[in-house]
């Protein structure tokens, strides 16, 4: 079991819907990452049981609580960057509070909560290695994602974006360099902005947290060769960490092409059920 030695307190504001969220973040001893959002007393355990939604982030909920329109008062919004800092940093148990229903955005990667974690300073060790008993994967068009069991952990992803720089390119997993994932930013393309903000979206996005896709280079200077790519990879750690597993405690090779959070997720929901301790 990991958690912090001390709490953590910061805010920021939301990429959604650019809302302000105070965000309190205490050790527990009770094994799990447990998210109160909105300011409630009302808590779900940060796993892919309780995924909700994966539209433009991924949003957890709590279930038990739905009302009688179909909808979920108690949920989280924009969880993956979160996770993902989560996974790097192999916390499994606090309590994590959270004023509105979004986390804050920061500067659109994982970086300010690994950095916020080891100021707190990290409790406890999680060395238990854990494999696939059989391989696990999701075949769809141009889309897929498959994890086999190996000998140590490789990830390679693949994209094919409408962009000079992210057509037909990947990028393989280099754990000597994984501060280059652990800062790789949100990204989007540029001219589809005012689109999603009219739709009530990205309402937070600005040149500090977004990477911006132009018809040709990017709206700011790129922190790292392919860094879009390296985004994806970051995604799908905090994603495939809702099976309560981080991906760096996993010896498999991972393949990816062309997917998102919805792949990630369904991926993830069979991957609980066959991963094995070594």
């Amino acid at each position: 079991m990991v958690t912090i030695k001390n709490e953590i307190r910061t805010s920021g504001n939301s990429l959604m819907k650019n809302k302000l969220c105070e965000v309190v973040i205490k050790p527990s001893r009770g094994g799990k990452i447990r998210i109160f959002a909105n300011g409630s007393e009302v808590s779900f355990n940060a796993e892919i049981d309780n995924l909700f939604s994966t539209d433009h982030c991924v949003t957890l909920c709590s279930k038990e609580h739905r009302n009688l329109l179909g909808d979920y008062k108690y949920k989280a919004m924009l969880c993956e960057h979160f996770m993902a800092a989560c996974a790097i940093c192999k916390i499994d148990s606090i309590d994590v509070y959270l004023s509105e229903i979004e986390f804050p955005i920061f500067d659109g990667s994982a970086k300010v909560w690994v950095e916020l974690f080891k100021q707190a300073g990290i409790d406890g060790k999680n060395d238990v290695l854990y494999t696939v008993s059989e391989p696990v994967y999701y075949l769809n068009g141009k889309t897929s994602m498959v994890i086999l069991p190996d000998k140590e952990l490789t990830v390679s992803y693949a994209v094919n974006y409408d962009h000079p720089d992210l057509t037909r390119r990947w990028v393989s997993l280099d754990l000597k360099n994984i501060q280059e994932i652990i800062e790789a930013r949100t990204f989007g393309f540029y001219k589809d902005l005012k689109k999603y903000q009219m739709l009530g979206f990205a309402k937070g996005v600005n040149i500090d947290n977004t990477v911006g896709l132009k018809d040709i280079g990017y709206t700011t200077e790129l922190r790292s060769v392919h860094e879009p790519i390296k985004h994806k990879i970051l995604d799908m750690f905090g994603d495939l960490y809702l099976t309560g597993v981080s991906p760096l405690n996993m010896r498999a090779q991972i393949l990816v092409k062309e997917a998102g959070h919805a792949v990630h997720t369904k991926v993830a929901h069979e991957l609980k059920k066959k991963l094995v301790r070594i």
